[in-house]
């Protein structure tokens, strides 16, 4: 398991180099504005698929990711 820095660390870095610097910032400001519940939007994201198939693509995807 990851210490909690290194979470923090990664997820910067992954929101900075998908977003930017700026849009990054935005994100983190509208999570927190918006008393953000992960759980909820994860079910309003994917409602027709089941928590298998939502691993075997997080799977699939982290997968590929690695081979580039």
């Amino acid at each position: 398991m990851k210490a909690d820095t290194i979470i923090r660390t990664e997820g910067m870095r992954a929101l900075r180099n998908q977003l930017g610097v700026v849009e990054a910032e935005r994100f983190i400001t509208l999570i927190r504005r918006d008393n953000f519940d992960y759980t909820e939007w994860q079910r309003d994201l994917w409602p027709d698929k089941s928590v298998d198939e939502i691993f075997a693509a997080a799977k699939e995807f982290s997968n590929n990711r690695h081979k580039q």
